[in-house]
């Protein structure tokens, strides 16, 4: 297996570009859910209350990204479940962690007054939902295919193997040779 670092390096920039496709796609999801809920300006109306709110939010979504993609790296490969269901489920399973925070968004953050309500929203959650799987099929996906699994290395015996490394011509199978 590769280093954890390089595996989380690689788990970071396939977090990141998914987030990036969550930020990108935002817009058209508001409209199909019909709420106005933007993860970008939830963040960076966290810690910019001028208009410049949306650097520091896309930002700071880029940077969730990243941080999830490298835990997930690491994890991922032990999880027991197919390789393409890995990224989705971890998506999903982090908007049903995280969305009882939501709760404390309505009541405590600095910009409320500004942002939609989400808690007792299906539609907002429905609109979180779809797109923590939207990250997590992006996520997984590359995160696969940039920490592909380390080859398997099956024993080699004289048998199956000659000096040409085609194999022993004591194995080829050929039409009219097989047994009943």
């Amino acid at each position: 297996m590769r280093s954890t670092a390089t595996r989380s390096l690689r788990g970071a920039l396939a977090g990141t570009a998914a987030a990036a496709v969550w930020a990108v796609q935002q817009p058209l999801d508001r409209r199909v859910f019909g709420v106005a809920y933007d993860d970008t300006e939830l963040l960076g109306r966290l810690v910019v209350r001028s208009g410049r709110w949306q650097v520091a939010g896309v930002g700071l979504h880029l940077a969730n990204g990243a941080l999830f993609g490298a835990a997930y790296a690491n994890v991922a490969p032990s999880l027991p479940v197919s390789p393409s269901l890995r990224g989705p489920l971890a998506g999903l399973a982090e908007h049903l962690a995280t969305w009882p925070g939501t709760a404390m968004v309505d009541r405590l953050h600095p910009a409320r007054a500004e942002l939609p309500q989400l808690w007792g929203s299906g539609r907002a959650f429905a609109q979180a939902a779809w797109r923590h799987a939207l990250f997590g099929l992006v996520l997984g996906e590359l995160e696969r295919r940039l920490n592909p699994p380390d080859a398997i290395t099956l024993p080699v015996d004289d048998a199956t193997v000659s000096t040409n490394g085609h194999g022993s011509g004591e194995h080829v199978a050929t039409p009219g040779s097989a047994r009943p």
